[in-house]
């Protein structure tokens, strides 16, 4: 029965992110938010969850680097 139910999902593809989609720091401008994220991580077994807050301010780094470069 639960095969019939099935039979016309479509299956998912996941897909990499387009090519310069990610705010990768090729410049080091945020390395003191990575090292303090890495640490994070390290002190915390790898539990990234613990580690939200350094996550995030990581990321609005990288994001508020990459914006100011494309309006530029």
């Amino acid at each position: 029965m639960s095969t019939a139910m099935n039979f016309g999902a479509k299956s998912f593809q996941p897909r990499p992110p387009d090519k310069g989609s990610f705010p990768l720091d090729h410049f080091g401008e945020c390395k003191s938010f990575k090292e303090k994220f890495m640490k994070c991580l390290h002190d915390n077994h790898f539990e990234n969850a613990l580690c939200r807050n350094e996550s995030k301010e990581y990321l609005e780094c990288r994001m508020e680097r990459t914006v100011g470069r494309l309006l530029v």
